[in-house]
């Protein structure tokens, strides 16, 4: 869908009183650049409007320099989405906070902890959940004090 018409409608709602338009990637296939350029212009037309990014592949969210600091996130994976078949979940919160960390970004989560707690709802559910964070471990990345932080 074109960005221009997409960012009309957001406008719309956000003049009838919306304070978060949420916009995603349900097939987890957008391009990385348009992604940036399209939340940077979202972020720019939608003032003080929470502008929410619902993805479902962490190499595809927005970029941290873009400004965009809400992110819907399930731990495991877990949900999906009927449309189209097979669709994986949203994207894992212990994937979205291992790559924010990895580009020095600070969120203020513990990933070992997120890590346990989805291994813990592996054992609670009776399956294997699919995030990279979960199969490969948490990595220690050196924290940076001077990076910037997302929510």
């Amino acid at each position: 869908m074109p960005l221009q018409r997409v960012l009309d409608i957001a406008e719309q709602f956000a003049a009838a009183g919306a304070t978060e338009i949420g916009f995603g990637d349900t097939t987890g296939m957008a391009n990385p650049a348009y992604v940036g350029e399209f939340f940077a212009a979202a972020i720019e037309r939608l003032p003080g409007v929470e502008v929410t990014a619902h993805f479902h592949n962490a190499a595809r969210a927005p970029p941290p320099q873009v400004g965009c600091t809400s992110f819907e996130s399930s731990f495991g994976e877990l949900g999906g989405c009927p449309v189209p078949a097979g669709s994986t979940g949203n994207i894992a919160s212990e994937d979205l906070i291992s790559m924010f960390e990895e580009m020095g970004v600070s969120t203020g989560v513990s990933l070992p902890a997120m890590i346990d707690a989805a291994r813990a709802a592996q054992n609670v559910l009776g399956r294997k959940l699919t995030s990279h964070s979960i199969v490969a471990g948490p990595i220690d990345w050196a924290p940076n004090p001077d990076a910037p932080s997302c929510r």
